[in-house]
C-alpha cells in the first residue's frame, strides 16, 4: 500500500520538474490558452481579445486593474450572467477580505481554476514533500489537520454559492483526498469559529495517534494549539500528537511566529513548508529543504506580470514586465491573468526574486501595507525581521502586532507606534525597543536616515495590549477565520486607534 501511494506522486513531481526547467515555455502556453478562452467572454469582446494575440497587443488592450476596478465585471457574474470574465456561468466564488477591509472580495472560482491552479499545485506540493522526505515520513499513513476560515457555504442566489477559499476547496475536493484530512467535514464547515474551535479540539483529540501534520495560517494554528494544550495539560503539541512531522503554512509571514512554534513543536524532526496561495490562485511553494525561497509555479493556470514597486508608487501601471524580464533583488507588485477570469489583476502583494534559474522568490509584503509616513519606506519584511531579532535577544514571544505612524506635530517628533500582544513579554521593554530600532536601522537605509539625530523620526513607541485583544478586535469586525489577517503596517492610524480603544475597556 505504501509503495502504491508513493507511486501516485511520481507524475506530479515529474510535471513540476519539467516546469522548473522550462518555465517561460509554460507561461507562453498559458497566455495563449487564456486568450483563447477570453475571446469567448463579454470582457474579451469589450477588450478585443483573440486567439493568437501577442503579449504586446494584450497589454495594450487590457489595462492593469485593482479589485475595485474589476468589480463591475465580477458583479455581473455574481448576478448570474454567463461568460462575463470566463466562459460559462460561474457557480462558485471565494469570499476574501484580504486584510480587514470592510468590503469583502468575491473571486470567481470556475472549474478550471480548481483543476489547473489550486488542486494541481496542492498535488505537486505534497509530491514534493513526499519525494524530499520519502525515507522519513508517515504523511500518507495519517491525517493532516486543515485549518481555514469559517468554512460556511452561502448562496449568492439559485445560480451560485460562495465561502472562504478553504470552504470552496473542501466542498469541491475529490473524495480520495478527504481520507487524509481531519477533522470531519461536519466540523470543518461550521460557520462560527467560537463553536468550531472546541469541537475541532475534541475531534482531534479522539484522533491524536493519527495526526501527522497541519496545513493552516500560523495565527489560527496558534489559537488551536493553545486550546489543545489547555484541554490536555500537555507541555507542548508533540505530547498531544506524537507523530506530528510537518506544518504547511501560508497567508502571513512565518517570521514573527518562529519562536512561538519552536515552543509548540520542540523537535528538529518537525518540518515547515511555506506556501503562497490565495483566493486568486496558488502561486508558489517551498521546494528545497534548507531554503525558505519559494518556487514560482508557472504551469498552473496563471500568466504572471510584474510591476516594479517604484512604478506602482508613481501610478505608472503600463511599466509591468513579463517573467522573462524580471531582475533579482528588485521589488515587484504582482499582476495576474488567471483561469478564474482575472485579467491583468493587481493582487496587492509585493515579491522579490532571489533567483531566475529557476524562478524563486520571497514575499515582501503588500502594496498597501508598508509605512512611508516620513519617507522611511519600511516594508513588512523589515518590520518582521527586526521584531524577530528583538524577540530572540529578549526571550519574548509575540502573538500579534500592528504598526502605525505617530505623526509629526508641533513639539512632537514623528514615530512608529508598535501595538503588541505578547505571549511572553520581555523582561526589559526598553532593551526590547532598542534592539527593534537598531535592527530596523540596519535593515532599511531610508529608516536609518530618518532616524539620524532623532530629528524627523523618533524611536519606536511600544504599546503592550492585554492577551486576546487582537482576537476580540477581529471578532468585533466579524473577521474571525483563517482568511482574515491583522494588518501589520499602515500609513494611517485607523486600525491602531480601534485596537487601543478596545484594549482600554478590557
Amino acid at each position: 500500500m505504501r509503495s502504491l501511494l508513493y507511486g501516485l506522486v511520481r507524475r506530479p513531481y515529474r510535471q513540476l520538474k519539467a516546469m522548473r526547467e522550462n518555465p517561460l515555455a509554460f507561461q507562453q502556453r498559458w497566455l495563449a490558452y487564456l486568450l483563447r478562452q477570453g475571446a469567448k467572454t463579454r470582457f474579451g469582446q469589450a477588450h478585443r481579445l483573440a486567439a493568437g494575440l501577442s503579449y504586446e497587443a494584450f497589454r495594450a488592450r487590457v489595462p492593469v486593474r485593482s479589485y475595485e476596478e474589476l468589480y463591475p465585471w465580477i458583479e455581473r457574474a455574481l448576478q448570474g450572467e454567463a461568460s462575463v470574465l470566463w466562459p460559462g456561468r460561474v457557480r462558485w466564488f471565494a469570499r476574501s477580505s484580504g486584510t480587514t477591509n470592510d468590503r469583502s472580495k468575491f473571486i470567481p472560482i470556475p472549474p478550471e481554476s480548481l483543476r489547473y491552479t489550486h488542486f494541481k499545485a496542492g498535488r505537486e506540493l505534497f509530491a514534493t514533500y513526499l519525494t524530499l522526505y520519502r525515507e522519513d515520513t508517515h504523511l500518507l499513513e495519517g491525517k493532516l489537520i486543515s485549518i481555514g476560515g469559517s468554512h460556511q457555504i452561502s448562496h449568492v442566489g439559485p445560480h451560485a454559492r460562495y465561502g472562504d477559499l478553504s470552504a470552496v476547496l473542501l466542498a469541491q475536493m475529490p473524495a480520495f483526498y478527504r481520507l487524509f484530512r481531519a477533522p470531519e467535514l461536519e466540523i470543518a464547515l461550521l460557520a462560527r469559529w467560537e463553536e468550531k474551535l472546541p469541537r475541532m479540539a475534541e475531534a482531534l483529540l479522539r484522533q491524536r495517534r493519527s495526526i501527522v501534520g497541519l496545513a493552516g495560517v500560523p495565527t489560527w494554528t496558534a489559537v488551536l494549539f493553545e486550546e489543545l494544550l489547555r484541554r490536555t495539560g500537555a507541555a507542548h503539541i508533540l505530547e498531544v500528537f506524537p507523530r506530528f512531522e510537518v506544518f504547511f503554512h501560508g497567508a502571513v509571514s512565518f517570521t514573527p511566529y518562529e519562536s512561538l512554534f519552536q515552543r509548540y513543536l520542540p523537535s528538529p524532526r518537525v518540518r515547515y513548508m511555506e506556501i503562497y496561495n490565495a483566493s486568486e490562485g496558488f502561486f508558489a511553494f517551498q521546494d528545497q529543504p534548507e531554503s525558505k525561497d519559494l518556487l514560482l509555479l508557472c504551469d498552473h493556470g496563471v500568466f504572471y506580470e510584474f510591476l516594479p514597486l517604484s512604478s506602482w508608487e508613481r501610478g505608472s501601471l503600463d511599466e509591468a514586465v513579463p517573467l522573462e524580464a524580471v531582475k533579482t533583488g528588485e521589488t515587484y507588485a504582482l499582476i495576474l491573468t488567471t483561469t478564474g477570469g482575472l485579467w491583468r489583476y493587481l493582487i496587492g502583494d509585493t515579491i522579490r526574486f532571489v533567483s531566475t534559474r529557476p524562478y524563486r522568490l520571497r514575499i515582501v509584503g503588500r502594496t498597501r501595507h508598508y509605512i512611508n509616513a516620513f519617507g522611511e519606506e519600511v516594508m513588512v519584511e523589515n518590520a518582521e525581521a527586526a521584531l524577530r531579532s528583538a524577540c530572540e535577544a529578549s526571550g519574548a514571544i509575540v502573538r500579534d502586532f500592528t504598526v502605525a505612524p505617530v505623526y509629526l506635530e508641533q513639539g512632537r517628533r514623528g514615530a512608529h507606534q508598535w501595538v503588541i500582544e505578547f505571549i511572553t513579554p520581555p523582561a526589559d521593554l526598553a532593551d526590547f525597543t532598542a534592539v527593534l530600532d537598531r535592527e530596523l536601522r540596519r535593515l532599511n537605509s531610508d529608516y536609518d536616515a530618518k532616524r539620524e539625530g532623532d530629528l524627523a523620526l523618533g524611536p519606536p513607541q511600544i504599546t503592550v495590549v492585554p492577551p486576546g485583544t487582537f482576537h476580540r478586535w477581529l471578532a468585533q469586525k466579524g473577521k474571525l477565520g483563517g482568511q482574515n489577517k491583522v494588518p501589520r503596517l499602515s500609513n494611517d492610524r485607523t486600525y491602531v486607534e480601534e485596537i487601543l480603544a478596545l484594549a482600554a475597556v478590557s
